[in-house]
């Protein structure tokens, strides 16, 4: 399988095979303005580099993504959706540390 080592950008037409193609995946939902968006995105892209061939790293623009944002029920950003086996198993909304990301990884590995 060939796992991204970086973050992927998503639309509405890759998000499904995403989160499929992946057993582990983390999608975060953001805004160009939001600025606890702004603060997380350097820490998943050091985590989707470190985690390479453990978890798959996503992430969809709400601003440009409407549909898939208001199918998904986003309500606030940044919201995180974890995923296992095309599933989403968990859910976290707001700034979260990096030990919280990497504790909320360690419980969607296989």
């Amino acid at each position: 399988m060939d796992w991204p080592d970086s973050i992927v950008e998503l639309d509405e037409s890759q998000y499904e095979s995403f989160i499929r193609k992946y057993p582990s995946a983390i999608v975060d939902f953001w805004g160009p303005s939001c600025a606890p968006c702004k603060m997380l995105s350097p820490l998943m892209e050091a985590l989707a580099s470190e985690m390479k061939g453990k978890v798959a790293f996503g992430k969809v623009d709400v601003t440009k993504n409407l549909k898939l944002t208001s199918k998904m029920m986003i309500r606030s950003i940044p919201t995180i959706h974890y995923y296992r086996d095309g599933n989403k198993v968990k859910e976290s909304q707001g700034f979260i540390p990096r030990s919280r990301l990497i504790q909320e990884m360690r419980e969607i590995l296989h």
